[in-house]
């Protein structure tokens, strides 16, 4: 949760919660492309 604010703002300002909750997740799915961007491929050696 710490990099989610620390990249995207650490404060919500829309007052309806479902709301919230669908940029809530929309960051977390951002953030996981993000890290899977920077992930080295593995692949297996025989």
């Amino acid at each position: 949760m710490y990099r989610v604010k620390q990249l995207f703002g650490g404060h919500q300002t829309l007052r309806d919660y479902d709301v919230q909750v669908a940029k809530a997740m929309a960051m977390i799915r951002a953030l996981d492309k993000i890290m899977l961007a920077g992930m080295p491929k593995s692949v297996r050696v025989a």
